[in-house]
């Protein structure tokens, strides 16, 4: 279906999706944990909404990889999947390939390489983040250009960490330094918070796994249930030979020809295999009944796997040889995208059964795949499993703990021809009537076309260019107190350079000081004039010697703020108290904290969300707490000022100390971190680009100048990230 309104010019639609291996051809599904369905469903939708005539470009935004243990395929810059999809690759952190939880520390450099994009070529009219990390990164690149922005969990952290605690697999600590709980989480509340719309698959997923965060909206979440490729997925009526990937299957087998009980995952704990096998070993009338094949990924040597993923199957082959299971079981070590679906078409033509007991599933996108090639489907009674069989009426929905009840609905599946008929046939017909992918992205076009119109229009994003800056070609942006501030021969120093330095180099000041503040102290030391200030926490931006506000700023930032609603909130809270009037502004309300009294700066965060008030909270030096508005942080300022008059990252050193100043160290940007600086930086000493001097104040900055060689040809040792 292609509905084009004459007045509406073509979408530019950008979908974020950073890990896995993502490629148009061929996708390597199953080759770790993070390339599974969300691959699938990214790929599927940007090519559906490629053919639509109301769409104009979409692009497909992910990791760029250079690895010799992946295909080359990976470091292409572009890709084109369609008529007008592409898939565009951003280097950022290590060249190798990574797994997700390892992307954290280098989703700002993302950013940075997303607004480089952006400014070369054009702006989108609506960002989609799938998944927390470009959950993330799509928040902060939609506060910053003020373009829509919707958001697709797949998988959330608060539900897997609940699900694996469950299991008393291992202790939270253990999880958290596993996993990244507290980040995700942290990122999926973004996301949330930030989004205009939340795309689920399921309802289930809306009342009990999105409820679980503070930012819980149900009137901006919309159910559309994913698609299914129904030209690659359907039954086979002839009575042709068998598959290729049936000769893979029969070394494992005694007797290949009886029905298969098929699973197909990557090795992940989550998927719950190892209940699977016990079930099959613990139960007769099962073995007797049906063989059991496991397809999980694709591996050359368990040794080299991720050690999750190693552990995942050195597990199942324990209990397949405690159970005493060869013969019966088949566990192939490889297959091709071709593969699957003569799987399905060859496990229904066996009267099998497909089988999925993850412990928590958001969709499960093999249930449609196996439903649509004829095959019944039992299925964990999770998130999008529930809506298939209710909507399909094709299979049983089991408890995935529970092994009696996983092993009586295999049984009946197995032992009731009948039974197996209905539902087979149901599936095959129910898929096609709720799961096509020209239904999703018709339903899909349909919201967002809304959510763009009613979007207002920012200033970055019509094309003119403001009078340049002064003619310098870099520019040193510097916070004040603790770090300019505090060593006066230093300061002199750096005073000194800046006129030796002549025009080529810009001079700026960040600061979580008033405007009139920072004036006054740089009157009493005789310093120039900054090319640029943004004081207050980056809330306000000046230029030029004559203080020029950016007005663009400002009416980006003032969107949801709400400062008399912010201090009802916090003024109720022990341990807080306001700082005097004068450091309070039109964007930033300051408190200061006694640790000892207070809640957490998280718990703080939370009563704020909890009141519906959409804010940034910073912490600093152990005893301050700024809330600004959510567009507002000196981060953004600095990548607002950097986009809008055209500076490249590597053309902005940034000095700081504290964690007023966390978020603009971080990214592409040359950072400066000052000898004296407070503890809450020291998880930054790590991460590209952040240089930890030795000296302290004005002397660490003119310590990073040196170091990156600033005043001549810049050079950026700390860029090596593998």
């Amino acid at each position: 279906m292609n509905d084009k309104d004459p007045e509406r010019p073509p979408l530019k639609i950008v979908l974020l999706s950073l890990h896995g291996l993502i490629r148009g051809h061929e996708p390597e599904l199953g080759y770790d944990a993070d390339t599974g369905g969300q691959i699938k469903y990214v790929l599927e939708l940007a090519r559906e909404l490629g053919t639509r005539d109301d769409v104009g470009r979409v692009e497909l935004i992910t990791r760029q990889v250079i690895d010799d243990k992946v295909g080359s395929d990976y470091a292409q810059v572009e890709e084109v999947i369609g008529p007008k999809a592409k898939i565009i690759r951003l280097p950022f952190g290590p060249k190798r390939y990574l797994r997700k939880e390892l992307l954290w520390p280098y989703l700002e450099i993302f950013v940075d390489q997303c607004l480089m994009h952006f400014r070369r070529n054009g702006m989108p009219d609506l960002i989609h983040g799938h998944y927390a990390d470009a959950g993330y990164a799509g928040s902060q690149l939609s506060r910053l250009l003020h373009v829509p922005y919707v958001f697709t969990g797949h998988s959330l952290g608060r539900v897997k960490r609940e699900r694996l605690m469950e299991r008393n697999e291992s202790d939270a600590k253990t999880l958290e330094q596993t996993y990244h709980f507290g980040t995700r989480n942290e990122a999926e509340e973004m996301a949330l918070e930030t989004a205009s719309m939340v795309i689920t698959s399921t309802t289930q997923e809306v009342q009990e796994q999105y409820e679980m965060y503070e930012h819980y909206q149900p009137e901006r979440m919309e159910v559309i249930p994913p698609g299914v490729d129904l030209s690659l997925f359907y039954p086979d009526d002839a009575d042709g030979p068998a598959p290729r990937i049936a000769g893979q299957l029969e070394p494992f087998l005694r007797d290949p020809q009886k029905p298969m009980i098929l699973a197909v995952a990557r090795p992940d704990d989550r998927k719950n295999f190892e209940t699977l096998v016990r079930v099959y070993g613990n139960s007769r009338k099962l073995r007797e009944a049906a063989n059991l094949v496991l397809v999980m990924g694709r591996r050359d040597d368990i040794r080299d796997l991720p050690a999750s993923q190693r552990k995942v199957l050195s597990d199942i082959l324990t209990l397949i040889d405690v159970h005493d299971l060869y013969g019966s079981v088949a566990y192939p070590k490889s297959h091709s995208p071709g593969d699957i679906p003569e799987l399905y078409r060859w496990a229904a033509k066996l009267r099998g059964v497909f089988i999925n007991p993850a412990l928590t599933e958001p969709f499960g996108l093999t249930l449609l795949e196996a439903a649509a090639s004829g095959l019944p489907i039992v299925a964990t009674h999770d998130g999008g499993p529930q809506d298939i069989i209710g909507n399909c009426q094709n299979g049983l929905l089991v408890n995935p703990l529970d092994q009696e009840a996983i092993e009586h609905a295999l049984l009946r599946t197995l032992t009731e021809p009948e039974q197996w008929d209905t539902w087979s046939q149901n599936g095959i017909t129910g898929v096609r009537e709720h799961y096509s992918w020209e239904t999703h992205v018709s339903r899909y076009l349909r919201d967002i076309h809304e959510i763009v119109d009613e979007a207002m229009p920012t200033m970055l994003a019509d094309g003119k260019r403001p009078k340049r800056l002064p003619e310098f070609d870099r520019l040193i942006i510097s916070d004040l107190d603790n770090t300019l501030d505090g060593d006066d021969e230093a300061l002199r120093e750096f005073i000194d350079m800046l006129h030796d330095s002549g025009r080529h180099i810009g001079f700026g000041i960040a600061t979580g000081r008033r405007l009139d503040d920072v004036l006054s102290w740089i009157e009493e030391r005789n310093l120039p004039r900054p090319d640029v200030l943004a004081a207050a926490v980056g809330t306000e931006l000046y230029y030029g010697d004559k203080l020029t506000p950016d007005q663009a700023w400002k009416r980006e930032i003032s969107a949801y703020w709400k400062p008399e609603e912010v201090r009802q909130v916090l003024d109720q809270i022990d341990g807080l108290s306001r700082q005097a009037d004068h450091e309070q502004t039109e964007f930033k309300v300051s408190y200061q904290i006694d640790p000892a009294v207070a809640p957490s700066v998280q718990r703080i965060r939370r009563r704020l969300r909890e009141a519906g008030l959409r804010v940034k909270v910073i912490y600093s030096l152990g005893m301050f707490l700024d809330v600004l508005p959510i567009r507002g942080g000196s981060e953004l300022a600095i990548r607002h000022l950097a986009y809008r008059w055209g500076f490249a990252a590597e053309q902005l050193l940034v000095a700081g100390d504290s964690g007023n100043d966390e978020g603009m160290l971080k990214g592409r940007t040359l950072g400066v971190v000052v000898g004296n600086y407070s503890p809450e930086l020291e998880k930054l000493r790590k991460m590209p680009r952040i240089y930890f001097a030795k000296g302290h104040h004005a002397r660490g900055i003119l310590e990073g100048i040196d170091y990156y060689n600033f005043l001549g040809h810049i050079t950026i040792p700390n860029d090596t990230v593998e």
